[in-house]
């Protein structure tokens, strides 16, 4: 059984991209993640066939201990076990729903440093759980019933190892490469952040005729992000400089997402992506229903960049999962965040760094133009993002302070900008975005508004 403090039945062990915590901390340590191992074969199973569950991970020292665990819970269902070794998480999408697996388990905590480790779950068919069933496999891990399903001795599940894992993944990115175009001639630094990517991202563009200068990619288990990838690519930006490159790739520690840089080494982050590749597509009448997903958290410059196109940009709360299941119930083909998880619905299940970059390539070639000018395709408006620490997430309408504070922003922002305040889904945070005209302005609001909203949750906290 799960220790008392997490036998829960709503969805609170999974946040906004799966669980998460500290390595060999609650709910991170072997024995919960050996009961999620035996959830998730439990639920996931498919009626009149044998089940069997695709495992992947990221490089972190932890990723072994994980690995066994969900294994071992796996197998104690009567599951079998496929093992890719390190892989990106879209690769493990991919080979969850290649290999006809019943369910795909990633083993990272994306972009958080080497300490934190954590599991998101795919579907059979490529696709992160619904919240719904994330809560129903929390409810199995705290439950009787769960104990009354384990396998019959003879019956118990194995473990085997993909071999092929990098090299199937490999040529899947490539195919979505267009057919009639090669990348000769073009330099490109990939920064792996020595994470997931470290070899397949490297051997993607070499093997489409790019030459790639290749930066951090030597995991030792406890580098992984630290200064390199999406969350630091002023090394990668230094290194497009230094050797002239044409763009530069930093992928984050499962390269679920991308920042670029220009020829320059200006950073072009996810939203100038969307805006670039989405009036492409408007143009070539290939982006379904001519609407862009976004998230709350993009640029209003990204809106009138797709408006000015003739398209439309519609927005979700904050995750790729909630991005791509806008895009799925109403039939729309590409999203995602400024932070770089992109998803092209007519190629990947989720958001996928080296796809993405690929596409920005493909659209390099063709117009034979340099990435910063592409880049001008959309006007940022300056964005001003604070992060805080709160005690407690309280609601914000128990904060009158607060709302206060945000309704008189608003009033003098006018249509000139917007206000957007948020508790994180995976952090004890809360963060005050606010965009405008004036950055000097919008900076003290934002600051002046988190401070406050710190001493008020601080206060019910104590209270």
């Amino acid at each position: 059984m799960l220790p008392k403090q997490l036998m829960i039945n709503g969805r609170t062990l999974f946040g906004t991209d799966g669980m998460r915590g500290v390595a060999n901390l609650e709910p991170m340590t072997s024995a919960t993640v050996t009961r999620l191992g035996m959830a998730i074969a439990a639920r996931l199973r498919q009626p009149g066939r044998h089940t069997r569950i695709a495992i992947g991970k990221d490089t972190r020292l932890s990723g072994y201990m994980f690995e066994s665990a969900l294994a071992s819970g796996i197998g104690a269902m009567g599951a079998d076990v496929w093992l890719t070794g390190p892989l990106p998480t879209p690769g493990i999408a991919f080979i969850t729903s290649s290999m006809r697996c019943d369910a795909g388990v990633v083993i990272s905590a994306s972009h958080n440093p080497f300490e934190d480790n954590g599991i998101k779950v795919f579907a059979r068919d490529g696709y992160k759980l619904p919240d719904h069933i994330e809560a129903e496999i929390e409810a199995l891990m705290g439950s009787a019933e769960l104990d009354a399903q384990v396998a019959a001795p003879a019956d118990v599940g194995y473990s085997r190892k993909i071999e092929d894992a990098r090299g199937r993944y490999v040529v899947y990115c490539k195919a979505t490469f267009p057919s009639e175009l090669t990348l000769d001639g073009i330099h490109v630094v990939v920064d792996g952040a020595h994470g997931a990517a470290y070899r397949v991202g490297p051997a993607v563009f070499e093997e489409l005729g790019a030459r790639v200068t290749a930066i951090h990619t030597k995991p030792d288990g406890k580098n992984i992000n630290a200064h390199a990838g999406a969350l630091h690519p002023e090394a990668m930006c230094d290194t497009v400089r230094h050797h002239e490159a044409h763009i530069g790739i930093a992928l984050d520690g499962d390269a679920d997402r991308v920042v670029l840089c220009d020829e320059h080494g200006t950073v072009i982050d996810g939203d100038a992506v969307m805006a670039l590749c989405a009036t492409r597509m408007i143009r070539e009448n290939t982006l379904a229903k001519s609407t862009l997903v976004a998230t709350v958290m993009s640029n209003i410059g990204l809106e009138r960049a797709v408006r000015s196109a003739g398209g439309t940009v519609v927005r979700t709360q904050v995750g790729d999962r909630y991005v791509v299941e806008e895009m799925r119930k109403n039939g729309y083909n590409l999203g995602g965040e400024q932070s770089g998880h992109l998803v092209f619905l007519d190629h990947a299940t989720t958001g996928d760094g080296i796809v993405a970059a690929l596409r920005v390539l493909a659209i390099m070639v063709r117009e034979g133009r340099p990435l910063s000018e592409l880049a001008k395709v959309m006007t940022r408006t300056p964005q001003v993002l604070v992060n805080t620490v709160v005690d407690k997430k309280v609601p914000l309408d128990q904060l009158p302070d607060v709302t206060r504070m945000i309704a008189s922003v608003e009033r003098q922002l006018g249509d000139d900008g917007r206000v957007l305040v948020r508790y994180s889904g995976t952090e004890s945070k809360a963060r005050v975005m606010i965009e405008g005209i004036d950055e000097g302005r919008i900076r003290g609001w934002a600051e002046e508004i988190a401070g406050a909203l710190a001493r008020g949750c601080r206060a019910q906290a104590s209270g």
